[in-house]
């Protein structure tokens, strides 16, 4: 049941695909809205095949769908293209990341949901925003990425940029996907008349989003003439913070950069002359000679096993953590205690489902992860009942709607 949950109540119509609106959806399904998902019929999502390794739907799709329901529609027919103003008629929110111009091509357009709702909030991610000389332009979270200032930042300065190993883009524009919804909800309900259409059409650009995580990238260049280059897995101008490898091969991360902090690490790895030199008492000073300290770190870490350099550390309070991979995840305490990794029976191509580990809800209500409800949606899984029971369409309706021969 989700009438505990925070949006419960909220109706949310998907038109995306991909990452970066579902992302958005995801969200507001886990604390309870009711998110509706439109596919294309017969192939849906693309993300279904993405990382696909066996069976019809991968692990992708149905961790970025979860608590989702799926309804396939023709947008481009005349039945499909009505049953998408039916549920906006009926909805709170409509969410989009199609390329600008689409929704209106296919008659579907701001104005259009407008007349069939008036109070509808409209959330629109795409690679460039709705405006501006690239608006018509097609683009991914990797390109996103390069122009938003981040690929420039990542990975070694004498190699090319690299990428962070996931859509960190698409993800980021999700989450301002989300936030955007919610202020557009709130901006409705708290206003004594309906806000006009133009606040109701909330417009994400992937490079935007990205952008606005550069932190001060663009003020220290325009203030300072500072180019800030890729540093590994440094950060600039603070030092020591760094991965390390350990004597059995596992790393950690040890982020020693606090002042205090700094002095505590020095003495954990026995170099107490480096934590009195005056000319490390500060981020700059030790950033200047970042190279020596990171090796007399690694020349102690390496000396031990993880677990004993992790137990070193936080027993001096110096901030450190494992590298991990999944398996990791899986088996740490922390994530079990707050219900961080849910447990589902999912058809991954074998005989039998197979109990499949997916991240839990952030953030967490009453010390632990709001229980996901259900793992995203075969293709069309909600289509009849949805079309069927909340629009009251007939079955021959509901057939030519989903782009079914009737």
């Amino acid at each position: 049941m989700t009438t505990d949950l925070p949006l419960s109540g909220v109706r949310v119509l998907e038109l995306g695909n991909y990452i970066a609106a579902p992302t958005a959806g995801r969200l507001l399904a886990d604390f309870g809205a009711e998110v509706i998902k439109v596919e294309r019929p017969r192939t849906g999502d693309e993300l279904r095949n993405w990382r696909l390794y066996a069976g019809d739907t991968s692990m992708l799709y149905r961790t970025l769908n979860r608590n989702k329901r799926s309804i396939t529609l023709d947008m481009r027919s005349e039945a499909g293209r009505q049953a998408v103003l039916d549920l906006a008629a009926c909805s709170d929110v409509v969410l989009e990341n199609f390329r600008p111009g689409t929704l209106e091509k296919w008659g579907l357009g701001p104005a259009e949901l407008d007349a069939v709702n008036p109070a509808v909030v409209l959330v629109r991610i795409s690679a460039f925003g709705q405006t501006g000389p690239l608006a018509k332009r097609p683009g991914f979270a990797a390109v996103a990425e390069a122009m938003g200032g981040l690929r420039a930042l990542v990975g070694e300065a004498d190699r090319p940029p690299s990428r962070t190993g996931v859509s960190i883009g698409d993800s980021i524009a999700g989450l301002y996907g989300a936030f955007s919804a919610l202020m557009g909800l709130y901006q409705r309900e708290s206003s004594a008349a309906t806000p006009p259409l133009d606040r109701r059409c909330l417009d994400i650009a992937l490079n935007e989003a990205v952008f606005s995580m550069m932190e001060s990238l663009v003020p220290d260049h325009l203030a300072y003439g500072v180019e800030r280059r890729r540093v590994g897995g440094r950060m600039e101008g603070i030092a020591p913070s760094n991965a390390y490898a350990c004597a059995d091969g596992g790393s950690v991360v040890v982020a020693g950069n606090g002042d205090s902090i700094y002095g505590r690490l020095m003495a954990v790895i026995g170099r107490p002359d480096l934590g009195e030199d005056p000319d490390l008492a500060s981020n700059a000073g030790r950033w200047a000679r970042r190279d020596e300290l990171d090796e007399a770190i690694e020349s102690w870490t390496r000396s031990q096993p993880r677990a004993q350099v992790l137990a070193a550390l936080e027993e001096a309070g110096v901030p450190a953590g494992p590298i991990y991979g999944a398996a990791d995840i899986v088996a740490d305490e922390q994530f079990a205690a707050r219900d961080m990794v849910q447990y589902f029976d999912v058809d991954t191509g074998g005989d039998t489902p197979a109990r499949v580990g997916f991240p839990g809800v952030v953030p967490v209500l009453g010390g632990r992860s709001v229980p996901v409800r259900s793992v995203g949606p075969d293709l069309g899984a909600d289509t009849e009942d949805v079309l069927g029971g909340l629009l009251g369409y007939p079955a021959g309706t509901v057939r030519a709607a989903a782009g079914e021969d009737a």
